[in-house]
């Protein structure tokens, strides 16, 4: 199954909730929705990875796919960019770190260039924005519904390096 899938809950959630917030006139809700979206982004990016590696797993040998399966079923949100890298990763072999590495290399600097922001730090926001409204109930002040969105987008980005990182 395709780990792009995974994405459809949130990308309709955004188109719903994009001309909902363009009407609305309350900070309040609006900081409700936005962590909504954040934890929804979070969710569907984890599914995401898991459907990754799995697959990964899967296509190697049904041992390695077992024992994958069982071991992402729970990881529970642990989805920052310093545990794929030093924790996920590194468990199927350095070539397949050093690839995802170099393709999220140049991923960042394609996007400070053209975008002008880090897809690294905006998905790194989005973990802890989530982590906050998910375990505090608050969002942080800084974390605006542009800018969830943004790290989302970075997050799809992200999976689709790591997804092409995960093949011979």
């Amino acid at each position: 199954m395709p780990y792009t899938r995974h994405f459809q809950l949130t990308d309709d959630l955004i188109q719903h909730l994009d001309p909902v917030l363009m009407s609305l006139h309350d900070p309040w809700i609006e900081t409700r929705y936005t962590g909504f979206l954040a934890v929804s982004s979070v969710t569907v990016l984890e599914l995401a990875l898991k459907t990754i590696f799995c697959d990964f797993g899967a296509r190697k040998h049904v041992v390695l796919g077992t024992f994958t399966s069982s071991y992402f079923e729970k990881i529970n949100g642990r989805i920052a960019l310093g545990v794929i890298t030093k924790e996920y990763i590194p468990r199927f072999g350095e070539k397949y770190l050093q690839r995802f590495e170099r393709q999220l290399k140049a991923l960042e600097n394609t996007t400070l260039r053209s975008n002008g922001y880090s897809l690294k730090s905006s998905y790194g926001n989005l973990v802890a924005w989530r982590h906050a409204f998910a375990h505090e109930g608050v969002m942080p002040p800084n974390a605006s519904y542009a800018e969830v969105k943004r790290g989302y987008e970075s997050g799809k980005h992200i999976m689709n390096c790591l997804a092409t990182s995960m093949h011979r």
